[in-house]
């Protein structure tokens, strides 16, 4: 059987990312340019900003990443690339690339889900046994999904507000932090202490939604009126007390769902996957779990990146996946949501 070659591209936010993936779990080659410095003095991604570095960057990312791998455009095997979540023109710009250099060479083009990017970056550490389970924590999404089986997503459970990772920046912002903070805020929570009293919304509702807008917003509170008042407060325990809170509901609710679904693979995935806290707290938990496989995702590819929608494009382009040359960005994507009346049942 021929080796699949997909070349694949992810602009979804702030990073513009090309690579060639073989077979679904192998990269031949992955070329990124951060945006990190540009967006840093406004204290969180500027969408014009962000697009404008894409179209900069993307040609050159796509001659880097064919000549790292010594291929050329006749053995690709399709084109896969991000349509949504994110920002809409920075989506436009990987779209529009991905379905240029696909008509220009007659390969199929494979549409590809940014979540379903984070959660197969998994089978470069090992081939997923379904049915399996993700935790997505990033910037933009705190989710459990489920996977009954190969290309199959639903959503068990999720935010109802901020994700983890926009606390983490929030509270970063208020705390005089660079952007982005979260690195920075685990780093300080392993040298503090919890000290101050945060809360842990929807801990024990026996639900797997999430809530952390009530906690970003205590934390902010307490620093306002700690200033007001002309009170110092310690930062480090701060950090310490908050990044607590936070582990303390997705363990909590961690333990619930996998006590719930029968599954055969657990996944932790999205940019918070690099927390290291909370990869302790996982392995922690899942060393209760022994039957249950579980897949941190490598540091190196949490965060956004190609080589993540190569290896989803692979499964997508598998089960026959393709998109016409109307594709369009679509920043509003998600899962489809467990309905009421769903059940669930282990594969035979």
């Amino acid at each position: 059987m021929a080796d699949r070659i997909i070349l694949a591209f992810e602009s979804s936010a702030d990073e513009t990312s090309v690579a060639l993936v073989k077979n679904g779990n192998q990269i031949l080659s992955l070329a990124t340019a951060t945006q990190i410095k540009s967006h840093q003095r406004f204290g969180g991604i500027v969408p014009e900003v962000a697009s404008r570095h894409h179209i900069e960057q993307v040609t050159i990312l796509v001659d880097a990443a064919l000549s790292d791998a010594g291929l050329t455009y006749s053995d690709i095997t399709a084109v896969a690339v991000t349509f949504g979540p994110g920002l809409v023109g920075a989506l436009l710009i990987g779209v529009t690339a991905a379905k240029t250099i696909a008509w220009a060479h007659s390969l199929p083009l494979v549409p590809v889900v940014h979540m379903a990017g984070h959660i197969s970056a998994a089978q470069f550490v090992a081939p997923i046994e379904y049915p399996a389970m993700a935790l997505m924590v990033s910037g933009g999404h705190t989710e459990f999904v489920l996977m009954p089986s190969e290309y199959e997503y639903i959503v068990v459970g999720d935010t109802r507000d901020d994700a983890a990772g926009e606390s983490y920046d929030k509270v970063g912002r208020t705390m005089g932090l660079t952007y982005p903070s979260g690195k920075t805020i685990d780093e300080m929570a392993h040298r503090g202490q919890p000290t101050y009293d945060l809360p842990r919304a929807l801990i024990n509702d026996g639900k797997l939604d999430f809530s952390f807008s009530g906690l970003k917003s205590a934390v902010i509170n307490l620093m306002h009126n700690a200033e007001q008042r002309g009170e110092t407060l310690d930062l480090t325990n701060l950090a310490t007390s908050f990044q607590a809170a936070v582990l303390d509901v997705l363990l909590t609710k961690t333990q619930l769902a996998l006590q719930r679904y029968p599954i055969k693979t657990f996944i932790v995935a999205g940019g918070v996957a690099a927390n290291q806290g909370l990869r302790d707290g996982l392995a922690d938990l899942m060393a209760q779990h022994l039957e249950i496989k579980f897949i941190p995702v490598p540091l190196n590819l949490a965060g956004d990146n190609a080589a993540m929608i190569g290896a989803a494009g692979d499964i997508a382009y598998q089960h026959s996946a393709r998109a016409g040359w109307d594709l369009n960005a679509k920043p509003g994507t998600e899962f489809p949501y467990l309905e009421a009346d769903m059940e669930f049942h282990t594969p035979m």
